[in-house]
């Protein structure tokens, strides 16, 4: 059964552009230009219950902005989506008593009151009755190890600590649907795999439904099977991360590693050398030439180890979208010169 049903969803944004200069300024008063952006052009997707799905682009190709017509915080200009059966943008309290939208760049607890305090105002917002309200602040508290700061203010936590702290307002409620804007934006890489190992341990055991959006492509990666690419406010492609990462990656690295110093290497004229020192060459091939390179490699120099790697997906998305980019920018190019 589908939880998010988003049909050719449209949202588009009016703003002002003012011109330098003091006359500039003055007709602006009485004539203002404006220009019309379209964050959201054309989306439709679906959703299973239970499915984490990472939903992926680059700045300003529109995730945030669906994010928020999904939680009701924008109306659509065209196009309609259900989540639950619920219209978003309706803004039913039964509705937004059954879903949590998080932001990594927004902060939900009060900066200058303990955690706890917080957390008190939720349970009295979403009515939530007391033993069931102490049972998931064990629950949450226990899994995201964060017990201990509980009655600290908010402002003496870590980013990290703000984050778990952040996480438990998100699923006090128990929610059915989780949004996550970001969620790991600026943590260190303990708070990063501390947080990724909460989320993949909560949505396997509580089967909730979760849209991911990162800019960290390791949370797609280790929470992700699924991913929806966004650009420009359209859906270039929904199928598996595996799927994706296939058609972006008919390269391996390969990495050699010599039992003595070696000068010079031949292995440039089969691929492109990434690294190379006196006792180690990592080299990009394509899949099918990486058995007759080794052999090659193997009987001609003092090779003592070998590994043969994917290239990071964080570089694999990162080329796809320059390459969007440097394809926009030469195509504006070409129709200014006409």
């Amino acid at each position: 059964m589908d939880a998010v049903v988003v049909e050719h969803l449209q949202r588009s944004f009016r703003v002002n552009r003012q011109k330098e200069g003091f006359w500039a300024k003055l007709r602006g008063l009485i004539k203002r230009e404006s220009e019309t952006i379209h964050a959201v052009k054309d989306v439709s997707f679906r959703i299973e219950k239970g499915e984490m799905v990472g939903f992926l682009g680059p700045n300003g190709a529109g995730k945030t902005t669906t994010l928020k017509l999904l939680s009701g915080l924008l109306m659509p200009t065209a196009g309609k989506a259900t989540v639950l059966g619920y219209e978003p943008w309706k803004r039913e309290n039964a509705y937004r008593r059954r879903f949590s939208l998080l932001m990594g760049q927004k902060n939900q607890l009060w900066w200058d009151l303990p955690a706890q305090e917080s957390f008190r105002l939720h349970k009295e917002i979403y009515r939530i009755e007391t033993k069931r309200y102490q049972d998931r602040m064990d629950e949450l508290t226990d899994l995201l190890e964060i017990r201990k700061q509980l009655s600290q203010p908010v402002r003496e936590l870590s980013l990290g600590q703000r984050m778990r702290m952040e996480l438990i307002a998100a699923l006090l409620h128990d929610p059915e649907i989780l949004f996550l804007d970001e969620p790991t934006i600026g943590l260190d890489v303990i708070s990063q795999n501390k947080v990724q190992q909460f989320l993949k341990y909560y949505q396997e055991h509580k089967q909730i439904t979760v849209l991911l959006t990162s800019h960290y492509m390791k949370d797609v990666e280790a929470l992700c099977k699924r991913v929806i690419i966004i650009d420009e406010g359209i859906i270039k492609h929904d199928g598996l991360l595996t799927d994706v990462l296939s058609q972006l990656n008919p390269q391996k690295v390969v990495t050699l590693k010599f039992s003595e110093h070696v000068e010079s290497t031949q292995l440039s004229e089969y691929g492109d050398i990434i690294e190379q020192s006196p006792m180690t060459v990592k080299i990009r091939l394509g899949k099918a030439d990486i058995p007759g390179v080794l052999s090659y490699a193997l009987a001609e120099y003092p090779v003592e180890d070998v590994s043969v790697q994917d290239r990071p997906i964080e570089e694999l998305f990162a080329e796809l979208f320059s390459r969007r980019q440097t394809t926009e920018e030469e195509t504006r190019a070409a129709v200014a010169s006409m």
